[in-house]
């Protein structure tokens, strides 16, 4: 099962063109379910009866979004195995996971978000990187990962868009605001400095990375996370901040000002528009406070009595 485990992450990798990071966590739930069955298991011991008790076993530990998605990755591994002829039948078949409430998504103010990108200053040593980086979550409602991943040849100042290759190795093409641009240009002087003091140590400098570390090489996921909670902290946000939160308030901004659903979702990157339309209860709530504040027949109006 294990060997089958590798194969399946090289499938997802190369054939699907998933990120490292969702690659490395189907490996993971699929091997946790391997140490379920016991010693090097073999595909035979994958039956229904022991699925239900795996799945079994991991409620009251987890919760239903972790066991529904590691019950996805079981899913996909046995379609995997089923049309290579590893199995013959899906034993997962009879199976559903666990009914998942809709998480609200977590998302700033319009007074926190640019709180937020003010937040970067003198005493920061790569104030203008994060500045950057902070101002394109921003003003392009990026995920991390592909913020991370951009490189030079991506962004085009000219035409102000930004090439972005996302989930399932899908490209978009996404415009990038007047103070994103400004902020990456200022960033871009010091970027070039520290590909020459990493090449003056004697380290390749041919990284075409956007952003990048003080060694000189790409900036990471973990490094993103933890630069935005701490502005996040510095600003005053009560709220934990992610660059998630970001990306969920650049959609339900631009929904409250107006946007087309289905403009948003391309912007967004979602394959399908049930998924983008988890913020319209956002701008709903917000219409429904401004037309009770507002409207003359509101149920916060007395009529004059």
């Amino acid at each position: 099962m294990k060997e089958s485990i590798l194969r399946f992450a090289g499938w997802l990798a190369v054939d699907k063109g998933y990120s490292e990071h969702t690659v490395s966590g189907y490996s993971r739930d699929l091997l946790e379910f391997a140490a379920y069955l016991g010693d090097n298991p073999g595909l035979e011991m994958m039956d229904a009866v022991k699925i239900r008790s795996f799945v079994v076993s991991l409620h009251g530990r987890n919760s239903s979004a972790t066991v529904g998605r590691k019950l996805s990755a079981l899913r996909t591994f046995c379609r995997f195995l089923q049309r290579r002829g590893a199995i013959t039948v899906d034993p997962l078949s009879g199976i559903t996971g666990p009914k998942i409430g809709q998480a609200i998504p977590v998302f700033l103010t319009v007074d926190e978000t640019f709180a937020l990108l003010e937040e970067p200053g003198s005493r920061d040593t790569f104030m203008l990187r994060d500045q950057a980086m902070l101002e394109l979550l921003y003003s392009t409602g990026m995920r991390v990962s592909e913020l991370v991943s951009r490189d030079i040849p991506d962004l085009d100042f000219t035409t102000e868009v930004l090439r972005v290759r996302g989930k399932g190795n899908k490209e978009r093409i996404v415009p990038v605001g007047r103070p994103a641009l400004e902020a990456l240009k200022s960033w871009l002087p010091q970027r070039h400095q520290l590909i020459v003091e990493r090449a003056a140590r004697g380290k390749p400098a041919t990284t075409e990375a956007l952003f990048l570390n003080n060694r000189g090489s790409r900036l990471t996921s973990r490094s993103v996370e933890r630069l935005v909670r701490m502005y996040g902290e510095r600003a005053g946000i009560t709220q934990i901040v992610t660059p998630h939160a970001l990306r969920h308030s650049f959609a339900t901004h631009m929904l409250e000002m107006g946007a087309d659903l289905r403009a948003v979702q391309e912007l967004l990157g979602h394959a399908s528009l049930s998924t983008t339309q988890r913020y319209t209860h956002l701008t709903l709530d917000h219409l429904a406070d401004v037309y009770d504040k507002a409207h003359p027949l509101s149920s916060g109006d007395e009529r004059g009595e």
